[in-house]
């Protein structure tokens, strides 16, 4: 097994892709730790995922709640190998109808929530450790409606180039995943059901390889990203979408 001994951390790892990266490392042998705001959809995960997963409650957005958790991790584990900040989330407002509210919410989660989860984990990590963020093809080619959110991915594309640069000589790696459209029960619901098909039709048209992605295929770019197979590659952001990025 990859991750035998290491301590793995996801955060928003209750459902989709979350849940399919957790339960890959898992799978690898890691000892997973998985976040999230709902103690019901964190018990029932942790129980699917099997014994060695356990689950905090964090609101990534609070530094004291991030604080603790790596408190927590410190006294519960002693160390931790792998972070992957997953927690994340945007709304659909077109210009004009953007409020307040989705701004604070969606950058306070996506660009804050991965800054404070960032910085909190380093020095519960050494060399050979690995971090690596959910990004989003939103990054640079946003839907319309999306805006907010493809601003606060592509964010975090650029935090990632500065941050490898500031821990240079760590052996700390810092890479970012960004998926496509991805099959979960959050994607099912997004669309009105009148449009489910229609929309996903398009979306697997637009996928050189005629899909749109699984949770599995998020997870096994992150688990590649977090072995040592992957020790020279820092910095990049690794799409993960069917080839339709590229074309």
């Amino acid at each position: 097994m990859l991750f035998e001994n290491k301590v793995a951390l996801v955060t928003g790892g209750s459902s989709g892709i979350g849940f399919g990266i957790a339960k890959e490392l898992a799978r690898q042998g890691a000892k997973v730790i998985i976040t999230g705001r709902n103690a019901t959809k964190l018990t029932k995960a942790a129980q699917d995922l099997g014994p060695d997963v356990a689950w905090f409650i964090v609101d990534v957005t609070k530094s004291s709640e991030v604080t603790a958790m790596y408190e927590r991790v410190k006294s519960d584990y002693g160390q931790l190998d792998i972070l992957v900040p997953n927690a994340g989330g945007g709304i659909i407002a077109p210009i004009g109808e953007i409020t307040e509210e989705q701004i604070d919410q969606t950058l306070g989660t996506n660009i804050k929530g991965v800054i404070l989860t960032v910085q909190g984990a380093l020095s519960l990590m050494k060399a050979g450790g690995s971090i690596v963020i959910t990004g989003s093809t939103a990054s640079f080619n946003p839907p319309p409606g999306m805006s907010v959110y493809g601003a606060s991915k592509a964010a975090v594309r650029n935090l990632v180039r500065s941050w490898i640069q500031e821990i240079k000589g760590s052996g700390i790696r810092i890479n970012v995943v960004s998926p496509g459209p991805v099959h979960t029960e959050s994607l099912e619901t997004f669309f009105p059901p009148e449009q489910r098909e229609a929309a996903f039709t398009h979306m697997n048209g637009q996928s050189t390889v005629g899909r749109i992605g699984t949770p599995e295929d998020i997870a096994n770019a992150v688990v590649f990203l977090s072995n040592d197979a992957a020790s020279y590659i820092n910095g990049v952001e690794l799409f993960v979408d069917g080839g339709a990025s590229q074309i």
